[in-house]
């Protein structure tokens, strides 16, 4: 196996009214607020050792495709060239590695599909 999983690092949910959903995540289950993506209307949630992503949605959630946008693994080690190996021989399509920000801060990932359409992002550890 060319990396093994450490944990669940965040998870990504499309949500009808922003607002509500940071009350939500904030005032029943304890999260913080961390960071904001003005951007992209993106809030991230402190949830222990990992982040809840908020995103505002562009249709509502309930409609197709869900409200998860992906989740993501982190995983150890990140070496490219041997995930891209091994992921092409199980007939995974494998998208760009990019730095992209997670619960441990901003690091390499690089996103695939499982085989029902989830998007799962594989992010490694974060920048020296």
């Amino acid at each position: 196996m060319a990396f093994s999983i450490r944990r669940l690092d965040h998870v990504v949910l499309r949500v009808a009214d922003l607002d509500r959903a940071i009350a939500f995540y904030r005032d029943v289950l304890g999260c913080r607020e961390e960071r904001r993506v003005e951007s992209i209307s993106l809030v991230q949630m402190r949830a222990g050792e990992s982040l809840i992503d908020l995103i505002l949605a562009a249709s509502p959630p309930d409609a197709e495709g869900g409200n998860m946008d992906h989740f993501a693994l982190r995983i150890d080690p990140f070496d490219e060239d041997a995930l891209r190996r091994h992921l092409q021989a199980q007939g995974v399509e494998v998208g760009e590695v990019a730095s992209r920000y997670g619960a441990e801060g901003d690091g390499p990932s690089l996103y695939i599909q499982d085989p029902d359409g989830n998007t799962v992002e594989l992010k490694g550890p974060p920048a020296a």
